[in-house]
């Protein structure tokens, strides 16, 4: 649930619209009426909480691989395969890393693959990020790739 907290001028939240007096009294301020709004009432200022109601987008997997490790680490026979799966990680960072650092240092091949990944980078936005329903295989994808890796 996410919160918006905000400390307004009166003039600011004055409507002619549909609205309703601070809590009940009459007055010359008025205020439009949005479910889950909470106002607060200070000398020439008003104090506005908005909490938006509701789930989240299903996209999200980043929850969705957390639980997931969470389950294998539950259990103990799956704790050892995890922990090496972490660690080759790892390994594989810095063994990328390092070879990534010795072909920077010969000459013209770091700018030609500079210019291959802007064209790839290029491809993959147009290809998979430009537009809702690619965006949407692309999460698909992701999504399946996971469940691959962690067997589900």
């Amino acid at each position: 649930m996410a919160s918006i907290f905000g400390n307004f001028p009166v003039v600011l939240l004055v409507s002619r619209a549909q609205t309703q007096t601070l809590h009940g009294r009459t007055g010359a301020a008025a205020f439009p009426t949005v479910s889950g709004l909470q106002v607060q009432d200070r000398p020439n200022r008003v104090a506005v909480v908005v909490k938006a109601m509701g789930e989240g987008s299903e996209s999200s997997t980043s929850l969705s691989i957390v639980k997931s490790v969470q389950n294998v680490w539950d259990k103990p026979e799956d704790r050892l395969g995890l922990i090496g799966l972490g660690f080759a990680g790892v390994v594989a960072l810095w063994a990328s890393l390092n070879l990534i650092t010795a072909i920077d240092k010969l000459p013209l091949i770091p700018s030609t693959l500079e210019f291959i990944g802007i064209l790839f980078s290029a491809w993959f936005t147009y290809r998979y990020l430009l537009f809702k329903p690619t965006r949407e295989e692309l999460f698909q994808i992701i999504n399946k790739s996971i469940s691959n890796v962690l067997d589900q």
